[in-house]
């Protein structure tokens, strides 16, 4: 056994924290002092007496310390992480590497550990708890982030795993930064029972308040079933990776076990049921780099938080006053000849640069993100190549959704109108057309940002009045001299008016009287008939007049939307 031999010299060393050179060990085989020419040596272990060294305890516990940064980074080990990128994923730390600037990315709880003792967990310890949580810069934005990693018991949420979620969330909140949670978890950690789920809790209820706070981001990269769906469902986007990610309440096995069907998880829960179907997520990605590289340019369109001052603003480098003449070649003169409304969009926006929302959501009206003179709009527009531009149901939820989110965060409304009224039949009037219409009305009569509305070709009905028209408040409302702005179409009209007699000539004069936009400039429902090639010149001189506009808060503790 080794022993440490102590004399003058080595006590002093030992007072001033120096090393053990200063030492000499002798062997013994006996548990007692042995009298040495140079003192006396002590028949405790060196180990025990390096203890006992304010300088060597340091030591081992950077050691320790080392050591548990390396599993921390290593997370459930080379052969998980393997395994994650033979399934085409990326792992929760080579994710942020691609999210953030290099470099930029500081993360927070790296050690932060379980604490529960049942089924044998006692013994199993995993530094951060299957979760990286930090902050960095995106763009040169300060972000918050979380990665959940299913390298570590599947990504599993625990009490500690939600308590590092609620801490992100936290201090983007106090600093005012956007929050971006990269999803891939198996769920409730079934050994914490309870606790698992009262960790869910908590970070439900930290989304709720982050709401219209700061904006928040889900990117669901892997599985994400039982109540882990919740929290990505309160935030403002979710966007998914194909193959690779899915989202369900209830699995395949419950799904047959209970109504007897069989489903596949992808089928069940994958990328394009929630973007084309269900209209849960709001766009989906080939691949995990694919997914990482659009949030970098979601994020160059949002501002920090709900301060206006955070809103970006990019150089102005297309001209506000540049004419737009191929905007009126693009629409047709007859209302019943489809188009794109994204080519007209493309034409007045900066550089033809639109993020969609919801692209392969309801087709029939187009949301999404562009800049104007360098600043972000919000961009909604009735698209006449879908269902010829009806507002129904889904697009009803879709674009009210954008619109609050866009008044929430102060970002201009832009909304470019050719809508022929919602779309009739018994399935939309069993789906609750009313209840689910009202919601877009309600949202755009709601929101206090700038409205600029262009009716490029045809508003009838109510959906005229839905549209950000003049009645709710819009602040410039313009069309354009092929635009026809009426209850209905002039043969629609004319056959319920005059019963159908004489009906050629009294659609040609019910036409020539409501068929443009004539009357709505009288009244000054429209505030000008333009020429389509200066749309974008007005409506970028009206935004930057706009950026200044307030109106009066109405005292109240919220609205009650229709849901």
């Amino acid at each position: 056994m080794l022993v440490r031999v102590f004399n003058k010299q080595a006590t002093n060393s030992l007072r001033k924290g120096l090393t053990t050179s200063s030492f000499r060990c002798v062997s013994v085989t006996k548990d007692y002092l042995k009298p040495t020419k140079r003192g006396f040596a002590s028949a405790v272990p060196v180990e025990d007496n390096l203890d006992s060294n304010p300088a060597m305890m340091k030591l081992k516990f950077q050691e320790r310390l080392q050591k548990e940064r390396e599993q921390a980074l290593m997370g459930g080990g080379q052969k998980r992480i393997d395994k994650q990128h033979a399934k085409g994923s990326l792992t929760a730390r080579e994710r942020l590497e691609l999210l953030f600037d290099k470099d930029s990315f500081q993360e927070m709880d790296q050690l932060k550990a379980h604490r529960c003792t049942e089924f044998g967990m006692e013994s199993k310890n995993f530094p951060g708890d299957g979760i990286v949580t930090g902050h960095g810069l995106v763009n040169g934005r300060h972000v918050y982030a979380f990665s959940q990693d299913f390298t570590v018991v599947g990504g599993t949420l625990s009490e500690t795993h939600a308590q590092k979620m609620v801490k992100v969330m936290e201090m983007a909140m106090r600093v005012g930064a956007p929050v971006i949670g990269l999803n891939d978890s198996g769920g409730a950690r079934i050994q914490e029972g309870v606790d698992s789920l009262a960790g869910y809790a908590d970070v439900f209820q930290k989304n709720v308040d982050a709401s219209g706070v700061v904006p928040q981001i889900s990117v669901i990269m892997g599985p994400c079933a039982g109540g882990a769906v919740y929290s990505p469902a309160m935030t403002d986007f979710i966007f998914m990776v194909e193959d690779t990610s899915y989202m369900f309440v209830t699995g395949p096995k419950v799904v047959k076990t209970v109504t007897n069907e069989d489903v596949t998880t992808e089928d069940l829960g994958g990328s394009k049921v929630h973007t084309a179907k269900s209209g849960v997520a709001h766009g989906d990605f080939a691949n995990d780099v694919a997914a990482l590289r659009a949030m970098r340019r979601l994020l160059d369109f949002l501002p920090s938080s709900n301060e206006k001052e955070t809103l970006p603003v990019k150089e102005a480098t297309d001209p506000a006053d540049r004419l737009v003449p191929e905007v009126e070649r693009l629409v047709p003169d007859d209302p019943n000849s489809p188009y794109n409304m994204k080519d007209v969009i493309g034409q007045i926006v900066d550089h033809g640069e639109l993020f969609e929302i919801q692209p392969d959501m309801a087709g029939n009206i187009i949301t999404g993100f562009a800049r104007m003179e360098g600043h972000t709009v919000g961009v909604i527009g009735n698209n006449p190549l879908t269902l010829a531009g009806c507002l129904d149901i889904n697009a009803s939820n879709k674009a009210a959704r954008f619109v609050r989110f866009c008044d929430a965060f102060n970002i201009p409304l832009v909304t470019f109108v050719d809508v022929p009224g919602f779309l009739p039949g018994t399935e939309q009037e069993f789906g609750g057309i009313i209840r689910h219409g009202a919601k877009l009305l309600f949202a755009y009569s709601e929101a206090s940002v700038p409205k600029v509305t262009v009716i490029t070709r045809k508003a009838y009905g109510g959906a005229y009045d839905v549209m950000a028209s003049k009645h709710l408040r819009a602040d410039a409302n313009y069309a354009w001299p092929g635009a026809e702005i009426a209850v209905m179409g002039a043969k629609g009209a004319t056959e319920i008016l005059f019963h159908g007699e004489d009906l050629e000539a009294h659609t040609a004069e019910y036409a020539a009287r409501f068929a443009n936009p004539m009357v709505a400039a009288q009244r000054g429902f429209v505030d000008d008939i333009i020429d389509p090639q200066d749309t974008r010149r007005i409506i970028c001189n009206d935004l930057r007049v706009l950026r200044t506009k307030k109106m009066p808060e109405i005292k109240k503790k919220h609205s009650n939307i229709p849901l």
